[in-house]
């Protein structure tokens, strides 16, 4: 499955948890950095309007379907691909990270939120050792010379693994960058999914994420945010749903 915004294709290159972490775990063990997206019509919207952003999203190398009309769509271009959540990548990530002798950073949210993940983490994957813990300030810039600083230290900790809990576009922003003053550490954006683990957030029960109703739950829990931002990705649906079809049955 692919979206098109000249001059880049972002592509759906894995599709599913089984082969992402079959991925992930090939570079732990060459101990390769990559950096993983988790795409949804949100990040659609902001593709179309941010040239940063598409050029950050671009040099992703692994880009999974992160919402269920990802998933529909692909499934009407004739490319299927399964929902694989970002938030849900965590834990199987971290007990992959340590299976394969991998450190572990923390990038994003706040200091009491990563000191209560950590806790978290240690309990749920016992042996996982993490090395850095870092909540940047309030108007942090993922392209200024504090983000340059804060990748490098990430970089000389030697930390395989970081999870980047910015909220896009500045987690894949960040990512793209730390592919480059990083380039053996692995960058994952997962959206809220430390706030999720350390429960200041609290995600929608799992028979509503079954019925694909997430993001009613989610737009109920905030509405005057989010009925703005749903109402964009609506309006964006018939013409993906056209880009879909003309893919079927190309290469």
């Amino acid at each position: 499955m692919q979206f098109s915004f000249p001059p880049h294709v972002i592509r759906v290159n894995i599709p599913g948890q089984a082969e992402l972490l079959a991925r992930i775990g090939a570079l732990f063990e060459a101990r390769e950095g990559f950096a993983l997206a988790t795409i949804n019509l949100d990040h659609l919207v902001k593709l179309a309007s941010d040239p940063a952003f598409r050029a950050a999203y671009a040099a992703h190398d692994l880009i999974v379907a992160d919402g269920n009309p990802i998933v529909w769509l692909s499934r009407l271009g004739g490319k299927p691909v399964e929902l694989v959540p970002g938030s849900d990548m965590v834990l199987p990530l971290a007990r992959l990270a340590r299976d394969k002798g991998v450190t572990v950073a923390l990038l994003g949210s706040t200091d009491a939120v990563l000191e209560q993940t950590a806790a978290d983490l240690a309990r749920e994957v016992p042996g996982l050792k993490i090395v850095r813990r870092i909540a940047p300030p309030f108007g942090f810039d993922p392209q200024g010379a504090d983000a340059a600083a804060i990748l490098t230290e990430i970089g000389a900790s030697g930390a395989g693994l970081c999870f980047l809990a910015l909220g896009a576009p500045k987690q894949e922003l960040l990512a793209a960058r730390g592919r480059e003053l990083a380039p053996q550490t692995g960058f994952a954006s997962i959206g809220a999914g430390l706030d999720f683990i350390a429960g200041t957030q609290k995600r929608a029960p799992v028979w509503v994420r079954r019925l694909a109703l997430e993001w009613v739950w989610r737009m109920l829990s905030s509405p005057r945010r989010l009925i703005p931002r749903y109402a964009k990705c609506i309006a964006i649906l018939p013409g993906q749903t056209v880009a879909a079809l003309r893919q079927r049955g190309e290469d």
